[in-house]
């Protein structure tokens, strides 16, 4: 009988979100910044960097951070930029005491091949293969281009790929909560805050706790104005997982060459 009724209510309460490949106002080109994540305390968890390069039409971003306690988090996404934003391989690597079940995930867009390698608490690895036929407005690796790139009076349904182990597809509702303030070297400049609500399937509340647990939005702030670039963002780097803020960092150098 629970089933059944489980059942109804996902047949009721699941709606097929309209969700379309963001537009390319802003091309992408070369980039290196760097990054370092904390936990909303403000205490320095690992820092990295992130760059872009392009080849063509076809540009290829990669993450890398480094913890203090060793462990390592890097992800890989390569993507078109010919009139929409499509994402064409991705690959995410979590590994070391940082995180609950060290994980392997990696996807190609075009097979729809999906590979997921993930170490459990007893220590023994889970191999999921998987095919499936994904979106064309896929976000892993690349969402602070597409948010970049989006129209910010109007909410962006976009999808993601997340491993809960077995690999699933989740929809961002994104939305502009407003402006914040921020200086840099004591000029005062403006920030666009985003909100991206993760919808697990279309269910929440009481439902979302049978199918899957319903993790916190996505906060996500970029610069405002003509040339949007990312600042930094509030979310969970895994499943069940701590919220920590990345944010762009600054060089610091040594007092002699001051």
């Amino acid at each position: 009988m629970r089933k059944y009724l489980l059942a109804s209510v996902l047949l009721m309460f699941t709606a097929t979100m309209h969700a379309e490949p963001v537009a390319v106002r802003y091309v992408q080109g070369f980039l290196h910044g760097f990054i370092v994540l904390k936990d909303l305390d403000g205490k320095i968890l690992a820092s990295g960097d992130v760059t872009q390069m392009p080849s063509g039409n076809h540009i290829t971003t990669t993450l890398k951070l480094h913890f203090r306690d060793g462990s390592v988090y890097e992800q890989t996404a390569s993507y078109s930029q010919r009139k929409i934003f499509q994402l064409l391989s991705y690959k995410e690597v979590q590994k070391g005491p940082a995180f609950k079940k060290p994980t392997v995930l990696s996807f190609d867009t075009t097979s729809g091949n999906i590979t997921i390698q993930q170490t459990g608490e007893d220590a023994k690895v889970k191999n999921i293969t998987k095919r499936l036929d994904l979106p064309a407005d896929l976000a892993n690796g690349i969402l602070p281009t597409l948010v970049s790139n989006i129209d910010p009076t109007a909410e962006t349904v976009l999808s993601m790929l997340v491993a809960t182990p077995e690999p699933r597809i989740v929809k961002l509702k994104i939305s502009r909560v407003g402006r914040d303030s921020f200086s840099v070297g004591g000029s005062g400049n403006k920030a666009e805050h985003y909100t991206m609500k993760i919808d697990i399937g279309g269910v929440t509340g009481a439902v979302a706790k049978v199918v899957g647990k319903q993790p916190p939005p996505i906060q996500m702030w970029m610069l405002a104005g003509n040339a949007p670039i990312y600042l930094k963002s509030e979310s969970q780097l895994f499943e069940d997982g701590p919220i920590w803020r990345m944010e762009l960092a600054s060089p610091v150098w040594p007092s002699s060459q001051k």
